[in-house]
């Protein structure tokens, strides 16, 4: 699944790997932190809260 990640994927996970992840915020900063909160919380608000409401919504009005 190498061929799957993309490069600057790559260049993350080996410096993780390489100095730990107190090294990768501090060089990275925390815009990577908020970006991946973000990418979940949006994920998130629309597979438990949106998908849900929107079938609940169409099975009333259906009657």
């Amino acid at each position: 699944m190498k061929f799957m990640t993309p490069g600057f994927m790559r260049e993350w996970i080996q410096l993780i790997k390489k100095d730990g992840l107190k090294e990768f915020l501090r060089q990275k900063g925390w815009k990577i932190v908020a970006g991946i909160f973000v990418f979940y919380l949006i994920r998130d608000s629309i597979l438990y809260i949106l998908i849900p409401y929107l079938i609940i919504n169409n099975i009333v009005q259906c009657q």
